[in-house]
């Protein structure tokens, strides 16, 4: 416990780390709204090894974005050692990733997919706790009985494992699949380990906060979505979604990171005003945009949709479509997104197979209120973020070489194609700038040298 309360200061309330989500930015934000303790997104051990780029953007921080946790995934000790090396005079800990359920970890051999293989995790930990000066933490997820998480989690302590984050979930609950966390798997590890466990889990409004804690007897709370779609949710608070994104994209503009992280924290922040239909167009235009100043003009342009409403000046009138969203609160309030749950999913998809309909996770629309496909949408997204670029290369034209059936080469002096303008180049000595063939230059090249190389042999004679 000496670790949880003299090395990070007893946090109680943590942001979990977040692949393309917790970077700096973020972190401090959270922290302004009362997160106690941050970890970095999920790191590969590898590439950290590796690319000096990618561990330079890893280890982005400040004075103030403390304590902080580096997270690595990874399923070799050595390499998993050398990254920690790297990392652990920047951060306060190193955390190792046992609980990711996404199918990258299922390809790259990491994560949940993990949880079988007690020896390598063993070896793991320990090489990890025996020769790193910072101390090692994991985060798991819930095995399928309490006796097998309780013996696994002790397995980790024995280990070197100094705190141990436990998730109510399993491997499969994820998605629309996810469900609800069950915390007595929580509390049974907590009771039978020496080690700090935080809860991770079901935490949507601060009074779940509380209750977990007391139903879990977890020293703290960690929470990845709830942060996402409401960085207040610590502080109890429902801010308007507009004044957290407008201090998220200053903190981005002091501490830059990729546009595609922005992209996401400002879909979550408006998650719920971007889900009524009136407004596709403002989603049409945030998955298109690719500056700041774009960003930062369509946080204004729902401010001002709706700061009236929020000040009391227009009246806002509650809809069906925002009632099938879950909303308790007006939607440009920050707050948590219900899932709906893995049994009513099932039974909508076994409804729409019998009813022979086709089942679409989501309805697209262009901007201007056409159906269209994911695939479509996907492309409008890319021709509004890079307009200069064209769109389709079948779009181009596509005239035929003067010799064959091949596409001429657009640029080629002679219309042709660039096998077709090789031979004529070779047989007529010719150059072609436009497929950068230069047979002409290059044999004037070899005349000039074959002369100099000459008169250099008679000056000798």
């Amino acid at each position: 416990m000496e670790f949880w309360k003299d090395v990070l200061g007893s946090p109680i309330k943590i942001v979990a780390p977040m692949v393309d989500a917790s970077e700096l930015a973020w972190r401090l934000l959270s922290r302004k709204y009362g997160a106690e303790l941050c970890y970095t997104p999920m790191l590969h051990s590898a590439i950290f090894t590796k690319d000096p780029k990618y561990r330079k953007e890893a280890l982005a921080s400040c004075e103030e974005d403390r304590p902080l946790i580096a997270q690595f995934c990874g399923n070799d000790p050595e390499i998993m050692l050398e990254a920690a090396l790297l990392a652990q005079d920047y951060v306060s800990a190193i955390d190792i990733n046992l609980g990711c359920p996404q199918a990258i970890a299922k390809r790259g051999h990491y994560g949940a997919f993990l949880q079988e293989e007690w020896p390598l995790l063993e070896n793991i930990v320990c090489t990890l706790s025996k020769n790193l000066k910072v101390p090692v933490t994991c985060k798991i997820r819930r095995l399928e009985s309490k006796e097998k998480t309780i013996e696994y989690a002790k397995m980790l302590e024995a280990a070197g494992c100094k705190m141990l984050t436990v998730h109510g979930r399993t491997r499969e609950q994820k998605g629309p699949l996810t469900g609800v966390a069950d915390w007595s798997y929580v509390k049974a590890v907590r009771e039978v380990v020496n080690i700090p466990v935080i809860s991770n889990g079901n935490i949507q409004c601060l009074q779940d906060v509380f209750r977990c804690l007391e139903e879990t007897g977890a020293v703290g709370v960690m929470t990845a979505e709830g942060n996402l779609y409401n960085p207040a949710i610590f502080m109890g608070d429902n801010p308007p979604a507009w004044i957290p994104a407008e201090e998220y994209l200053n903190l981005a503009e002091k501490y830059p990171c990729p546009l595609s992280y922005i992209r996401g924290h400002l879909f979550k922040l408006f998650q719920h005003i971007l889900s009524i239909s009136e407004n596709n167009y403002l989603r049409i235009r945030l998955g298109a945009a690719n500056t700041m100043e774009q960003f930062r003009n369509i946080v204004q342009e729902i401010r001002n949709m709706y700061e009236p409403y929020h000040n009391g000046l227009k009246i806002w009138v509650e809809t069906t479509e925002a009632d099938n969203q879950n909303i308790i609160l007006p939607p440009w309030l920050c707050q948590s997104y219900v899932r709906e749950t893995p049994e009513n999913h099932i039974k909508k998809i076994e409804e729409k197979k019998n009813d022979n309909k086709i089942v679409n996770k989501r309805h697209y629309e262009d901007s201007e209120g056409n159906t269209i496909s994911r695939k479509k949408m996907k492309k409008l997204r890319r021709i509004n973020r890079r307009p200069e670029k064209p769109d389709n290369i079948s779009d181009r034209p596509s005239d035929k070489c003067s010799n064959c059936v091949n596409p001429l080469g657009s640029k080629c002096l002679y219309r042709l194609c660039k096998k077709c303008c090789r031979v004529k180049c070779y047989i007529e000595d010719l150059d072609c700038k436009g497929h950068r063939i230069l047979v002409k230059t290059r044999r004037e090249v070899a005349k000039m040298y074959a002369s100099q190389e000459m008169e250099k042999n008679i000056s000798i004679t």
